[in-house]
């Protein structure tokens, strides 16, 4: 294999300063490299509280029936807690319930949901998604995050993976970031305001979730965005949680820079071998967080019999540990036509 080196400098004034939260378990990821930038015990298995309530979302957006109305049973008699105040007998629209389960926590709206979804193995669809998605220390116990039946148990790592996850969905990003909603039923009119303080003290704030229990005590979802940075602050037992994430927030758009390591397209690489009859291109950009101290060298590894197709990788390396890697194609010279030829064809 043939190897041509490529440093990448990163040059930003120095702003680095220390931080610390209160919380017991702490983290703040960037949702979309998935790389920490704080972190403390998150691994640490806790009780979460009304965060589970985002897992309880992302199965009803994914279950296709958002539109559906829902005809509110007996089961909506066994909440107690935060709730949205439903009746039995109620028309509301599926999407309706759960904007009053992340605008207000309302576990009557949990109820609700699961038993519409699927009554008997609403906890188990949880459970599976959570072991799809990589949440490997979480146990959902039920739909609410109320601490019967053993509770809901995660760590501050499982729920930034599920919030990174969720926030891919437009539906779900669309009802986490809406600071009031208002509804009207066959029975009732109602007007939620979220229960989320930073959507109305912080700019960059794109959604979150609110939990609490004499177990679990002040646990909190947040995700904000800035400068192309997407980041997601978890806090599990913290009195200052909201201050905690927009001080944490400020740290990393602070300290962080999104940078485009790769970029999709032909690649710059110099050699008479290759360009006498080929042009080497990769299929996607890669992008990632990077500080003012981070070196990042791309390798681009090239067989010495260069074909057509595949013929090599490009490999990221982050402070000399391989970050990431991606396939190496590479293409006849002469199949590419130029903008004159193609012109004449048309």
């Amino acid at each position: 294999m043939k190897r041509y080196l490529v440093l990448l400098l990163v040059l930003f004034p120095i702003k680095v300063f220390s931080i610390d939260v209160s919380a017991k378990s702490a983290i703040m990821m960037d949702m979309d490299s998935k790389r920490i930038i704080y972190s403390k015990n998150i691994n640490e298995q806790r009780s979460v509280a009304s965060i589970s309530k985002i897992m309880t979302a992302v199965l009803a957006i994914e279950s296709g029936k958002l539109d559906d109305y829902v005809l509110i049973g007996d089961e909506v008699n066994k909440s107690y807690g935060s709730s949205i105040y439903i009746k039995k007998g109620e028309k509301i629209k599926l999407r309706d319930l759960v904007y009053g389960l992340m605008l207000r926590s309302g576990n009557d709206a949990s109820l609700v949901i699961a038993n519409y979804i699927d009554k008997n193995n609403f906890v188990k669809k949880m459970n599976a998604k959570a072991n799809e998605i990589g949440m490997i220390n979480t146990i959902f116990n039920n739909p609410n995050g109320l601490d019967e039946e053993n509770g809901n148990y995660s760590t501050a790592y499982d729920m930034a993976i599920l919030t990174s996850y969720a926030m891919k969905l437009e539906e779900y990003r669309n009802i986490v970031r809406t600071k009031e909603y208002s509804i009207k039923t066959n029975l009732n009119t109602y007007k939620w305001l979220n229960k989320n303080k930073l959507l109305f003290t912080y700019d960059n704030t794109t959604g979150g979730k609110t939990g609490y229990t004499d177990k679990a005590k002040r646990t909190l979802v947040t995700t904000a965005s800035k400068n192309n940075i997407n980041l997601v602050v978890v806090t599990l037992v913290d009195s200052n949680d909201f201050i905690d994430h927009k001080k944490l927030f400020e740290y990393g758009f602070s300290n962080f820079y999104n940078i485009n390591i790769l970029k999709k397209g032909y690649l710059p690489i110099h050699d008479s071998l290759y360009y006498n009859k080929y042009k080497l291109y990769i299929d996607y950009d890669y992008n990632y967080l990077l500080t003012n101290n981070d070196k990042v060298y791309i390798n681009y590894e090239l067989s010495t019999k260069p074909t057509l197709g595949k013929t090599g990788i490009a490999k990221v390396y982050l402070n000399n540990k391989l970050l990431y890697y991606e396939d190496i194609y590479a293409e006849n010279i002469k199949d590419r036509k130029s903008i004159w030829s193609k012109l004449k064809i048309w």
